[in-house]
């Protein structure tokens, strides 16, 4: 007796073009962050009466404003509409990007950064919600990678694209960028996606918001201040204190009010919580590397702006091309060997780096076959560690499950910028240089080899295997 095949699973055409829609919408949110790494130093070059630790909060204010919103955003987006959200989000996201390319001080800027901090959490967990909705269970894994992937792509446009606009235009141009692409999602989408929603989600208190932005941005001052400050100053250890106190202060509000902005329960999911505590140690080795990269090319080996965007390109490419094939073997093997490997692999370039790299610079034998390492780490990693997690997540818990771990993710990017700038310092050699970078170059060890420990717990999960729930409400399109 022969056993009957089982049917193919069809993915609806529509599932495809909301996956096309959430991305490219993802693609400006991520193309923002990896061309303003590309484009930092020309900011400090047009506001040279500023402090580059103060400038800093141009890419700080931005990451911790976009985490701490992420998870009432998602809880927002449950209750009003995936659609409306994502929509809505990326309308502030555009408005904002205008507003910064035109800033004329560096106060102004910030301050516009914020406004796009509002936007792009209003639609980041909002289309990740549309994609889970439209996928069928089983082809979960591939769209999260591919959507993951989105941001590789970013991060192979990025560089290059973002010194080319810094060497013609100027950094006002690394937000001009943005215009069309959110022009095009805001009327692609309003066609072509499909609302879903779960109006039994309460709206989070905005006390708990303020909490957790307060924890982050304390923690963040306390970091990026202490070069100026000096670790043992009484201010970074305060800053520092104040803020873990205020995130303990927060995790109380949120066990005890009766709209939380964060679901704790949902940290009872072993998967949810193992998947969020790797998200955040590779949230901040990821950012850490990326950031560094384009500053030791730039401050050791003296590259300029076009020529360093041109040498990190590879790596994201490489995580461009793979990460959508390791999304595939995901559905087959399950998410935790790809994160063991990965997160040893990331960890394999960090060592490379700190073994080879030199004020000398050579860059096909020293730097190129870090960045394969780190390279292949990312995606095996990244795409992975928002897949396990999404798929823990009950139904009606896709918008503020999946804004918790691009949240936890964020603040861990937010620490990888603060401790590079950090690190870094204000060297007075090349020499000295080198050897502040190999204090960022052991963060990309610990940060991989911590990924994989904290994945280790994982187990593999199926949609038979997600937590119940009421499922969303699916509308028509508008």
């Amino acid at each position: 007796m022969t056993a009957t095949a089982s049917p193919p699973i069809v993915v609806s055409p529509a599932a495809w073009k909301t996956l096309a829609v959430s991305s490219l919408a993802v693609l400006a949110a991520f193309l923002d962050t990896t061309v303003l790494f590309v484009a930092f130093p020309d900011i400090v070059a047009s506001f040279d009466d500023v402090a580059p630790a103060q400038l800093s909060w141009v890419l700080n204010a931005y990451t911790i404003v976009f985490a701490a919103l992420l998870v009432p955003a998602g809880k927002i987006a449950d209750r009003v509409g995936h659609k409306r959200a994502f929509l809505v989000g990326s309308a502030v996201f555009t408005v904002g990007s205008m507003l910064c390319g035109v800033a004329p001080s560096a106060e102004l800027l910030i301050a516009f950064r914020l406004v796009q901090a509002v936007g792009a959490a209003t639609l980041l967990p909002s289309s990740l919600a549309l994609i889970l909705r439209a996928f069928p269970p089983q082809k979960v894994p591939v769209a999260v990678a591919i959507w993951g992937a989105t941001g590789a792509v970013a991060g192979a446009l990025g560089p290059t694209l973002g010194a080319a606009l810094v060497e013609v235009g100027g950094w006002r141009w690394v937000f001009f960028i943005n215009l069309p692409i959110g022009i095009a999602t805001l009327v692609i989408g309003r066609r072509l996606l499909a609302e879903s929603k779960d109006p039994s989600t309460a709206l989070p208190a905005w006390s708990g918001v303020v909490l957790i932005i307060m924890s982050a941005g304390f923690v963040s001052l306390g970091v990026v201040q202490s070069e100026e400050w000096g670790w043992a100053d009484g201010r970074t250890i305060g800053s520092i204190i104040a803020g873990v106190v205020l995130l303990g202060v927060f995790v109380r509000h949120q066990r005890v009010t009766s709209r939380p902005a964060v679901d704790l329960e949902l940290f009872s999911i072993p998967n949810f919580s193992w998947g969020n505590a790797a998200s955040m140690a590779f949230g901040v080795a990821f950012t850490a590397m990326f950031f560094s990269s384009i500053l030791f090319l730039t401050e050791v080996w003296g590259y300029s702006i076009l020529r360093a965007g041109f040498a990190v390109a590879p790596g994201p490419a490489l995580v461009a091309v793979l990460a959508p094939r390791f999304g595939a073997l995901a559905g087959k093997v399950g998410q935790r060997p790809l994160l063991l490997i990965g997160g040893a692999l990331f960890a394999v370039g960090g060592l490379w780096r700190l073994v080879f790299l030199s004020v000398e610079p050579a860059y096909v034998i020293d730097y190129l076959p870090s960045m394969f390492f780190t390279g292949v780490g990312v995606a095996l990693c990244l795409p992975q560690l928002s897949s396990v997690v999404a798929q823990a997540l009950p139904p009606n818990r896709l918008g503020v499950g999946g804004g918790v771990n691009q949240a936890i993710r964020q603040f861990g990017g937010t620490l990888g910028v603060a401790l590079t700038i950090a690190f870094v310092g204000r060297p007075t050699s090349l020499a000295e240089a080198n050897d502040h970078f190999g204090l960022v170059w052991w963060l990309l060890v610990a940060g991989g080899v911590a990924t994989s420990l904290l994945a280790a717990p994982l187990g593999r999960i199926g949609p038979s295997a997600a937590p119940s729930g009421p499922a969303p409400v699916v509308a028509a399109t508008d």
